[in-house]
């Protein structure tokens, strides 16, 4: 096995747990602002508790290989669901722009599972392959809510924002 199949591994392992520390910012400011979708809101609270403990999981993958995480990725994952959070929140469409993004959000993340995957099993991982399996069967679970739900949001929010008077953003 070439050394470079762990460099690349490792790095991929410690991109993952800063998408999960952006996607747990990113979820928290979303489900904060959230007033008049309860159904979007407790899923969303409960994929927080759920993206913590993918955190958990990614951090004993990184503890096991003796590596650290990247404090400036991590950094820079909170900075930029800042910037999407901020820019949600100047939307009209807010809660609808919202759950899109966190329907693209959560694909992107089981793609990164999928390869991740791929890679625990080439450099022989396999506590490694379990939790990213655990953890992109979440991410599905996930993202198929929202697929299922998007709809649901969307008239949601086109009835509420024809009422005069009554907010319909978030």
């Amino acid at each position: 096995m070439s050394t470079n199949y762990q460099e690349h591994y490792l790095d991929w392992v410690r991109d993952a747990f800063a998408m999960e520390k952006q996607a747990e910012s990113m979820l928290e400011k979303m489900a904060g602002r959230l007033e008049h979708y309860p159904d979007l809101k407790a899923r969303i609270e409960q994929h927080i508790v759920e993206t913590r403990q993918q955190q958990d999981l990614i951090q004993s993958v990184i503890d096991r290989h003796d590596t650290s995480r990247s404090v400036l990725k991590d950094a820079m994952g909170k900075m930029a669901a800042m910037g999407q959070a901020v820019g949600g929140m100047l939307a009209e469409d807010e809660v609808v722009k919202g759950a899109i993004s966190g329907y693209v959000f959560e694909n992107m993340e089981i793609a990164s599972y999928t390869s991740l995957i791929a890679a625990a099993e080439l450099v022989g991982d396999t506590e490694g392959v379990r939790v990213f399996t655990t953890i992109r069967d979440q991410e599905i679970a996930m993202a198929e809510w929202l697929y299922t739900h998007l709809p649901d949001v969307t008239e949601q929010f086109l009835v509420r924002s024809a009422e005069p008077g009554v907010e319909a953003k978030k």
